[in-house]
C-alpha cells in the first residue's frame, strides 16, 4: 500500500479543518500506517504525539454492535425477538399518532429494530424519562435502570416502517447488560476489548485519562476566521475561510451520569486501541494473532442492508452516506455508483460527532480508524474523501 496520499490528507485536516488528528490503518490484521499531526491543543501548542485520550462518540456503536452480536452467536438473544421478552417494561410501549394521541404499535419493538434504528427512538437528552431516573438516582443514572425508564416514553412511529438516528443502541447497551447479568462496562472489557488486548478503551474519564485527553472543540462556521483566546501563532487548526474553533472543555453531555454507560457514544480510547477492534473486523473478526471476537457469519449479517429502498431514500439521505444502506449498526457500501465511492460494496463503518471514523472492509482485509476531536467536524467533506483514499492506497 502506498499511504503518501493518506499522509497528506491528514496534514490538510490538520492545517485547515481540526487543530490535530490520528490515523491508524490495518491490513489483514495487522497496523500498516500510523500517523499523528497537528496539535491537541490550540491553547498550549502541544503537538499530537499519539497517545492521546479521545470521545469517539458515535463510533461507539461499532463496538456496542459487535457486542450485541455475540450474544446472538450465544443462542441467547435472537435479532427478532420483541425487547419486552428481556425487558418487560417494554411490553406497554406506545406510538403517538400525527394527532397527537397514544396508541399501541403494529408489531413490538424487536431487537434488530434496536439495532438498525428502526425502533421509534429519538435522541431527545430532555426527555422526561432522563429527568426522572436522574432526580430518583442523584444524578447516576444506572444503564439498567434507564433502558427501562426509556420505554416509558412514546415511539415516534410503528416500528420497522422509518429510519431514524437515535438512542436505539443505549438501549441495546441496556439490553446487553440485563441479559448477561454484567455492567455493559465490564461486559465490553471482558468479551471485547481485552481479547483484543484493547487495554486503553473505556467509558468513562477519570483523571488519569482526562489529563492525557486531546482538548475538544467545536468548529463554528461563521466566516471570521477568528479562534477564540489564542494568539497567532496557535491558530494552525484554522481555515480562516469559514470559521473558527472554540475549547468546549473535555465532557462528553451523551454520558447521562456515572453509572451510565453509553451504547451509542460513550466510548474514550486511543487512536492505538480502536484501531485494533477495526482490524479485527475487517479480518473477518479476528486479530493477526488469531484471537477471535466474532464470526464472519455475524460480520456478514451485520453488513447486510436491512433498509428498503424506500426507507433508504426516505430517511438515511444524509450527504456523507449517498449510496450506503444500514445494516445491523453500520453504513455499508451497496451502492457505488450512486455513492461515487472508490471503497468497494460491502465497506462499512460508522462516523462520530467529533470527527472520529470507522472505515472497514472484508474483501480487502483493510480497517482504518481515524480521530480527531472536533464537534460539527464536516463530515461530508472530510468522510467520503477519507473512504476514497483509504482504499485507494491499496496497490
Amino acid at each position: 500500500m502506498n499511504f503518501t496520499k493518506l499522509k497528506n490528507f491528514c496534514d490538510e485536516m490538520s492545517a485547515k479543518h481540526t487543530p490535530g488528528c490520528s490515523l491508524r490503518v490495518y491490513e489483514k490484521g495487522r497496523p500498516v500506517f500510523s500517523y499523528d499531526c497537528g496539535v491537541s491543543s490550540l491553547e498550549t501548542g502541544k503537538k499530537m504525539r499519539g497517545d492521546e485520550f479521545f470521545w469517539i462518540y458515535s463510533c461507539s456503536k461499532v463496538a456496542t454492535v459487535t457486542g450485541a452480536l455475540k450474544l446472538v452467536e450465544d443462542g441467547i438473544i435472537l435479532i427478532n425477538d420483541p425487547v419486552y421478552e428481556y425487558i418487560p417494561e417494554w411490553r406497554d410501549v406506545k406510538v403517538k399518532r400525527p394527532d397527537g394521541t397514544l396508541s399501541t404499535p403494529a408489531s413490538p419493538v424487536t431487537i434488530g429494530d434496536l439495532f438498525s434504528m428502526t425502533a421509534g427512538m429519538d435522541y431527545n437528552f430532555g426527555s422526561e424519562a432522563i429527568k426522572r431516573v436522574k432526580a430518583a438516582t442523584g444524578g447516576k443514572c444506572p444503564t439498567e435502570e434507564m433502558t427501562r425508564e426509556f420505554a416509558s416514553e412514546p415511539l415516534w412511529f410503528d416500528p420497522g416502517t422509518k429510519w431514524q438516528y437515535s438512542l436505539c443502541h443505549d438501549v441495546l447497551a441496556g439490553l446487553v447488560g440485563i441479559v448477561s447479568g454484567m455492567p455493559f462496562r465490564d461486559y465490553m472489557r471482558e468479551r471485547v476489548f481485552l481479547p483484543l488486548g484493547m487495554e486503553e478503551t473505556y467509558y468513562h474519564a477519570d483523571d488519569r485519562i482526562l489529563s492525557r485527553m486531546a482538548e475538544q472543540y467545536t468548529f463554528v462556521a461563521d466566516g471570521s476566521g477568528i479562534v477564540t483566546d489564542t494568539t497567532e501563532a496557535q491558530i494552525k487548526g484554522t481555515d480562516a475561510k469559514s470559521g473558527h474553533f472554540v475549547n468546549v472543555g473535555k465532557d462528553n453531555p451523551d454520558i447521562l451520569g456515572d453509572e451510565y454507560d453509553s451504547g451509542g457514544a460513550g466510548i474514550v480510547t486511543t487512536a492505538d486501541d480502536y484501531a485494533k477492534l477495526c482490524g479485527a473486523l475487517a479480518n473477518g473478526g479476528r486479530n493477526a494473532g488469531g484471537e477471535r471476537i466474532i464470526s464472519e457469519a455475524s460480520i456478514k449479517l451485520m453488513t447486510t442492508n436491512r433498509l428498503s429502498e424506500e426507507i433508504r431514500r426516505r430517511d438515511f439521505n444524509w450527504s456523507a452516506l449517498r449510496g450506503y444502506g444500514y445494516g445491523l449498526g453500520v453504513r455499508v457500501n451497496i451502492n457505488p455508483a450512486e455513492s461515487g465511492s472508490v471503497s468497494p460494496v460491502g465497506e462499512f463503518g460508522w462516523g462520530g460527532a467529533a470527527g472520529a471514523s470507522v472505515v472497514c472492509d472484508t474483501e480487502s482485509g483493510i480497517g482504518a480508524f481515524f480521530v480527531q476531536h472536533t464537534l460539527n467536524p464536516r463530515e461530508e467533506w472530510y468522510q467520503p474523501r477519507l473512504r476514497n483514499l483509504v482504499f485507494g492506497a491499496i496497490d
